[in-house]
């Protein structure tokens, strides 16, 4: 019972550390929220975390491996991913330019979902996180965190590998973060005068920086 529910600490904190560090995903989220409110910046976490689900699926069952093995079908993906956060950039910054207001930013139709689930499906660091620390996460076994420290801390962290527990606590930590994130965002713009412009315009140049990192890396790896 004690190695289960470890199991499932530790499985919410890689699906946090899988969620939470900045990128395309948490600029489109960021973007989301402070522009249309918590449920659109809910939806935008909703579609990255559903392409997880998807990664987690093909790496069940071995596309992931497959789709990394060649080379033309990766480069085109990150290539297809790059020009899409360009594209997204040009958006974010535009919406930065014309919605200031929250009742403005409800006439639009938000479609954080879509960009966040298209963009995340062809994210390479997703991708290469489900071929390596993910496949590990879906392979039975047992991993003693603590013993690679020091012998005396050996079985006071023992971890299933391949275990529901593991995968319940990682889409949890996941879940976490993409109702926890846009709240914060969301409460923080009604006490900030003009944040919702500002989180736009990071927004875009992150994407625009991740779009541009995207097709040099297409280019070298079609090269």
């Amino acid at each position: 019972m004690l190695t289960t529910l470890t199991t499932l600490l530790v499985g919410v904190v890689f699906g946090l550390a899988l969620a939470a560090p900045p990128g395309p995903m948490n600029a489109i989220i960021a973007e989301e929220s402070v522009l249309r409110g918590w449920t659109a910046g809910f939806r935008a976490g909703l579609g990255a975390a559903t392409a997880d689900f998807v990664f987690f699926v093909l790496a069940y069952v071995g596309v992931v491996a497959f789709v990394a093995e060649v080379t033309l079908l990766k480069g085109a993906m990150v290539l297809v991913g790059g020009v899409l956060m360009l594209y997204f950039a040009y958006g974010a910054a535009t919406d930065a330019q014309t919605t200031f207001t929250a009742s403005d930013a409800a006439e639009g139709e938000s479609k954080g979902f879509r960009k966040a689930f298209v963009l995340a499906l062809t994210n390479p660091y997703q991708i290469l996180f489900w071929l390596t620390v993910g496949v590990g996460l879906l392979e039975p076994g047992t991993v003693d965190a603590l013993s690679y420290a020091s012998e005396a801390l050996a079985g006071l962290l023992v971890v299933e590998t391949g275990s529901p527990a593991l995968l319940v606590g990682l889409f949890g930590g996941i879940g976490v973060w993409i109702t926890g994130f846009p709240a914060a965002l969301n409460a923080a713009k009604t006490r900030v005068d003009g944040l919702a412009p500002a989180v736009a315009y990071g927004s875009a140049a992150v994407l625009a920086g991740f779009g541009v990192y995207f097709l040099y890396d297409a280019v070298t790896t079609l090269a």
